[in-house]
């Protein structure tokens, strides 16, 4: 059956009085016509209209508007209205072999007719999230360049990046409120991929309209391409990125003070997400830079924040509150720490001290357990076991994670290392066998890098473990029948973070905003899906909403929120700012 066509204005004309008016495009614009209605005025017409992806509607434009715009004899004589084009690409869509083929097909109709491609992938969103998103992105990523078809954001490289001013000056959408920028140095699990990572900030901006109702008209994906240290993607004739080893150390920090100054003088209140930054450089970036531009680390401050509201989640269904669990991390990138952070400040604002929290929280790398008279990066330090705490395990310099879960007494395993296997049998029986509802994470994207399959977990425990992954996987067969496995997906965390902090014209994203959207999360789970540790994928807008209306709130109680806007209901704020897919009636500009 064909799916229903959305309804709602293509976009609010109820913004708030502190973000002034600014016309979409030098090209096209929404305005309000004398029957009160919205309709989309257009500065081009004819072939150059259908070239225009975030406007064409294909089939879609009426009779009245071919005659008038130019494309009278242009189109199949036929009309089709947006519900009929959804359910045409999707059978399209389904005549595709592969999933990698799927995501291509999704990339030319994005270029062709971006509202479309928003209405397919809001009715199809479950299905469509691992092929626009995690795992099938990370092998589009690996191709990107063999890939190549169309232009898509703005790539900035040392070659450019003195220019950057001009170059945002000419970005065809004149008010971004939402950037996702990557320099591709640590991509899921497959790390350094050069200028190829472009692909990941165009798949999140899809998930931030589909799920946050961020409009496209107000986005936009970068590439810092700040060179790689692949020598086969410097050596392959088909690479398009910057040719030359990566920069470091206080030149990659200048290229990165460039860009957010160029942002700040372009759009001062646009918000930057840092997505797949490496471990030796996302911390510096994030904490250099959050305090001069609303910003936010996804894989410090998203990963971190669902992790929580799964454990959050965890210890309700097993009726043992969060400040009794002890847990055990993983992984010390990024992700691990970010995930050792959040779960710190919920152990804290559950009744522990900050010293009682830290004695509850191991945190492993790849060389063990962080002790504090190891050598260590400046930024796992304050996770860091003291000696004297471990010191009558008798294990050695560094526990390895069998010994950190056995000693430690954990109760809760989180994975974030990229090491598949790395929760062998020994390790989840050993959590098992200090409780009797082991809580078990493998989180690491993509599925290939999971530390365990959900299937093994709960073989090895008997069905007991409360298990959820990173990357989506199948139900698992029991004996009392099929049990799903929830997918702990930061976009359960990221579109209602930005979309919250966008509303509220938040000057800097606070601790205090993230930790509202990680209980948002948890209390949505609570309401909604009370038997399960995260909510299903088609309920990704609805839970994104929830995250949006408490990270306002946040932001008002932290005073970072726009002070014009603090009167103004957190619903009122969000529905100015929400968008859906649907068609306008387009005319010529006067």
């Amino acid at each position: 059956m064909a799916p229903t066509s959305p309804s709602a204005s293509a976009l609010s004309t109820a913004t708030p009085p502190a973000r002034p008016r600014v016309p979409i495009s030098p090209l096209f614009d929404i305005v309000r016509g004398p029957d009160g209605q919205d309709r989309m005025e257009v500065a081009v017409d004819g072939v150059a209209l259908l070239r225009l992806v975030l406007i064409n509607k294909g089939t879609a434009f009426t009779r009245e508007e071919r005659v008038a715009l130019g494309l009278d004899g242009l189109l199949p004589p036929q009309v089709n209205d947006l519900e009929l084009q959804v359910a045409r690409a999707y059978r399209a869509y389904c005549g595709e072999p592969t999933r990698l083929a799927k995501y291509q097909y999704l990339r030319a109709l994005q270029e062709r007719q971006e509202i479309l491609f928003h209405a397919l992938l809001a009715h199809h969103l479950e299905e469509m999230l691992p092929v626009v998103y995690t795992p099938t992105v990370g092998e589009a990523v690996q191709k990107f360049s063999a890939l190549y078809q169309n232009p898509r954001g703005m790539s900035l490289s040392p070659e450019n990046i003195d220019r950057a001013d001009e170059i945002l000056a000419r970005y065809p959408l004149n008010d971004v409120h939402m950037i996702v920028a990557t320099d591709s140095s640590a991509i899921l699990g497959i790390g350094d991929q050069g200028w190829g990572g472009l692909a990941i900030p165009i798949g999140k901006l899809a998930l931030y309209t589909c799920a946050g109702g961020v409009s496209p008209f107000h986005t936009m994906p970068v590439a810092l391409d700040v060179g790689t240290d692949r020598d086969d993607l410097l050596a392959d004739p088909l690479y398009l990125g910057t040719r030359r080893r990566r920069l470091r150390g206080d030149a990659y920090l200048d290229f990165f003070e460039r860009f957010v100054r160029a942002v700040a003088r372009r759009w001062p209140r646009a918000v930057i997400q840092w997505e797949d930054l490496a471990k030796d450089s996302a911390f510096t970036v994030l904490e250099r830079f959050r305090d001069q531009h609303p910003s936010f680390n996804d894989d410090i401050q998203g990963t971190g924040a669902v992790a929580l509201a799964g454990l959050t989640s965890a210890a309700r269904l097993i009726g043992r509150p969060l400040r009794d669990q002890v847990v055990v991390v993983h992984g010390a990138g990024a992700g691990g720490v970010g995930v050792a952070d959040m779960i710190a400040r919920g152990l804290v604002a559950d009744g522990l001290t900050w010293e009682q929290a830290r004695a509850r929280l191991y945190v492993l790398d790849s060389r063990g357990l962080l002790v504090d008279d190891r050598p260590l990066d400046e930024y796992k330090r304050r996770f860091a076991q003291p000696r004297a705490r471990i010191a009558a395990w008798g294990v050695g310099a560094a526990p390895d994670l069998l010994a950190t879960v056995v000693h430690g007494g954990a109760t809760a395993l989180l994975g974030l290392s990229g090491t598949p296997g790395a929760f062998g049998e020994d390790v989840v029986r050993a959590v098992a066998r200090n409780t009797p509802r082991p809580i078990v994470f493998p989180l690491s994207n993509p599925t290939s890098s999971a530390e365990a399959t959900p299937a093994d977990v709960l073989a090895w425990t008997g069905g007991a473990a409360l298990v959820a992954a990173g990357s989506p996987f199948g139900p698992v067969t029991l004996a009392d029948g099929p049990r799903a496995v929830p997918q702990g997906n930061n976009a359960f965390v990221f579109p209602g973070l930005g979309a919250g902090a966008i509303a509220s014209g938040a000057a800097r994203i606070t601790d205090g905003m993230v930790m509202a959207a990680a209980r948002a999360v948890a209390d949505y789970t609570a309401a909604h899906h009370p038997d399960a540790l995260y909510p299903p994928v088609s309920a990704l807008p609805a839970v994104s909403r929830q995250v949006t209306l408490e990270v306002i709130a946040a932001a008002l109680r932290d005073g970072v929120a726009d002070p014009a806007l603090t009167a103004i209901p957190a619903a009122d704020l969000a529905a100015a700012h929400a968008w859906h897919p649907r068609y306008l009636p387009v005319v010529r500009r006067p």
